[in-house]
């Protein structure tokens, strides 16, 4: 009982990094017309905060173990309270982009730091497994109850709603923080690798700009190209700099470890197909089912549910099935809800069409966030939780960032002039097309779950 009280604080942790994803999801069209984003440019009020987060996710890791959890624990919360604030008060894209941005980097500071404390609070085995499923139902919920709680707040009090929310919660996680987390000791020496977060992220802005305006401006005109030009480059600077590096971010015994070697890999197909479905659902939901924002949010009561029963399953099949059965499945299961849910829109369809796809798409989704973070993190020792943490969510930011990017390329369609029934025809065929290609890449992890290491990974699932 003595970790109920900071497992709950972290829970919360991790569902308001998760919850930020999506709660602006069903306010998007609210935010187009009152703050000026044209339709293709608003997934940036979205990749804005994912790019960041992905990007500084190794540093924050890194400095979670250096300077001390809680301390991470807290700034992040700092940051977006601070963040929150600033977006709610917005009034242009540019302040809007740059509250979100600022939101992102206090997201790489906070989940290493929820992810790590659990992980170091229990014991490998059993124990760990229930509490990563703890944290696993908030952080995955939590992509789906912000669409819900996003289209509640935007239509009772309007879209700035959805960023003031935080301010409270932000305000009572640093206060239990204090009250319930144990305070951390003197910092462990070493230095921090400032230039390679920076060229890493900025190399990932780089790429995901080019290939999230290929579609629009065409793939070789100069703005994509030199997009690609800056990222190869920069990656390439973050690939040197971390060789020559005394105190990098990634150590190199992290990516000897089978178990967080084949996870990651897992973690960034996650992230580029099953994470991204949620924005096309709130799209459909709005400009082809013609819901209004209360009723996007509660559309999302269901695959909010069958998350959370897939993340409690998983945590039931994996002294069953082992670590590569049970992720091998999640991702066939979450594969065939994404299809089935593609198979099932329709212009003229109901939410009741689309329910069996929900219901398979979230089991999937939750069998799948649960195992694939329990896996990472076997098998690594406790002063670098918070670098493996910061490895694998890294991957699962870059993952939703670039997935998001490429899915709505190949969901752009041209509608100009179309009207109607026609216009919402073209709007499905565009939806439709995404999610295939989602589905498509989730099979693509089954390859990558097929790697883990069988009786390794089974005997520490049955321990």
């Amino acid at each position: 009982m003595r970790f109920a009280f900071p497992l709950v604080l972290l829970g919360l942790g991790s569902m308001i990094t998760a919850l930020d994803f999506t709660v602006v999801y069903v306010a998007l069209p609210h935010i187009a017309r009152d703050v000026g984003f044209s339709p293709y440019a608003l997934q940036w009020v979205v990749s804005a905060y994912a790019v960041p987060f992905g990007g500084f996710l190794l540093l924050g890791g890194r400095l979670s173990d250096l300077l001390g959890r809680r301390r991470m624990f807290v700034l992040g919360m700092l940051l977006y309270g601070v963040a929150s604030m600033l977006g709610g008060l917005a009034t242009g894209p540019g302040p809007l982009i740059a509250a979100r941005a600022l939101q992102g980097l206090g997201g790489a500071v906070l989940l290493p730091a929820t992810l790590s404390l659990v992980v170091t609070m229990f014991d490998e085995g059993p124990a760990r497994n229930r509490a990563m499923t703890v944290w696993a139902v908030c952080g995955a919920s939590g992509l789906s109850l912000g669409a819900l709680l996003g289209g509640v707040l935007t239509a009772t009090f309007g879209w700035q709603a959805v960023f003031f929310v935080n301010v409270p919660m932000a305000a009572a996680g640093i206060v239990a923080a204090f009250a319930v987390l144990t305070p951390d000791g003197t910092r462990r020496p070493g230095g921090f690798d400032l230039p390679g977060a920076v060229t890493g992220t900025a190399g990932v802005t780089g790429l995901v700009f080019a290939i999230a305006h290929g579609a629009q401006w065409g793939w070789t005109s100069p703005g994509v190209m030199a997009s690609l030009a800056a990222a190869v480059v920069l990656l390439a600077g973050f690939v040197a700099i971390e060789a020559r590096s005394r105190n990098p971010l990634l150590p190199p015994r992290l990516l000897a470890n089978p178990h967080t070697r084949t996870a990651t890999g897992v973690i960034l197909v996650y992230g580029m197909a099953l994470q991204c479905v949620p924005y096309f659902l709130t799209l459909h939901f709005q400009d082809v089912l013609g819901y209004d924002a209360m009723r996007s949010g509660l559309a999302f009561l269901g695959p909010t549910l069958s998350i959370t029963a897939g993340n409690i399953i998983g945590e039931r099949l994996i002294p069953r099935l082992g670590l590569r059965g049970t992720l091998t499945l999640s991702l066939l299961v979450g594969a065939a809800g994404t299809a089935l849910l593609a198979w099932s829109l329709s212009a003229d369809g109901s939410y009741l069409g689309l329910l069996a796809g929900l219901v398979v798409f979230g089991l999937g989704s939750g069998l799948s966030f649960t195992t694939m973070f329990i896996l990472a993190t076997t098998g690594v020792a406790p002063h670098d939780q918070g670098a493996v943490s910061g490895l694998s969510s890294t991957f699962l930011q870059t993952g939703g960032s670039t997935g998001l990017a490429v899915l709505v390329a190949v969901a752009w369609r041209d509608t100009t002039g179309l009207t109607g029934e026609a216009l919402r025809a073209a709007t499905v065929d565009g939806l439709r097309s995404a999610l295939f290609v989602a589905a498509a890449i989730a099979v693509v992890g089954v390859v990558a779950a097929g790697r883990v290491p069988r009786r390794t990974a089974d005997a520490v699932s049955r321990s």
